[in-house]
């Protein structure tokens, strides 16, 4: 039986999305943990991986569960277990790693898509979908790499789209879980001239299902 996983949620309209039936049809439990109703986070060297979702809220926010969180996947990271870091949680994973999270050029809102590195294009992860990817943009802040972090991604405003820390502790800028509920309740917050549906969020969650999935694949393969 694989080791329960734990999915850290800062806001109600920022869950798991689609990874909630990737970890199903895999046979993994996932926990959610809402941190923005003050749930506690588990220890992590008993999970078989951690999941940070994202969240309107930016790093240098005084919320203490911000700061909390950062230890605890700074302590996953140490402790080799896996991380998959979505937006809000890539800046945190990369803050957590000792890099810098800062405003960037201008918010990148909307379906589009991010171009791998030389180094993405082998990654286990992200290589196998080819030069590019079909992603949901909705950020506005951006970080450096951490040191010893391997660059993965970018796109045309922001050069940090995606990095990988040792062997599967993975941040994305972007969003590839966005289920067709999540993208309904996002609608009515988005800029007027913005929308994420019809056959481009179809393709994002062609994309985002394989991504998922290989991320899964990745990490049982390490429980065997």
């Amino acid at each position: 039986m694989p080791r329960a996983w734990a999915v850290a949620q800062h806001a109600p309209h920022e869950g798991p999305g689609l990874l909630t039936g990737v970890l199903a049809d895999a046979g993994v439990e996932a926990r959610v943990h809402r941190l923005d109703l003050d749930d506690r986070l588990p220890d992590s060297e008993a999970l078989g991986a951690v999941v940070v979702m994202g969240g309107a809220m930016g790093v240098h926010d005084d919320d203490a569960w911000l700061e909390a969180e950062r230890e605890w996947l700074a302590h996953a990271v140490r402790s080799e277990v896996p991380v998959l870091a979505i937006c809000l949680g890539a800046q945190q994973l990369a803050a957590s790693l000792g890099a810098p999270v800062s405003t960037g050029p201008a918010p990148e809102i909307g379906t589009g898509s991010v171009e791998l590195s030389d180094l993405g294009r082998a990654d286990p992860l992200l290589g196998p979908e080819g030069e590019t990817l079909s992603v949901v943009h909705w950020h506005g802040d951006t970080f450096d790499l951490p040191p010893g972090a391997i660059h993965l991604a970018s796109s045309d405003r922001y050069a940090n789209q995606a990095f990988r820390f040792g062997q599967l502790a993975y941040g994305l800028q972007f969003h590839l879980e966005v289920d067709d509920a999540m993208a309904a309740v996002w609608a009515p917050e988005l800029p007027p001239d913005v929308r994420i549906d019809g056959p481009a969020l179809r393709a994002v969650q062609q994309v985002g299902r394989r991504v998922l999935g290989r991320f899964v694949d990745l990490v049982l393969a390490r429980e065997r």
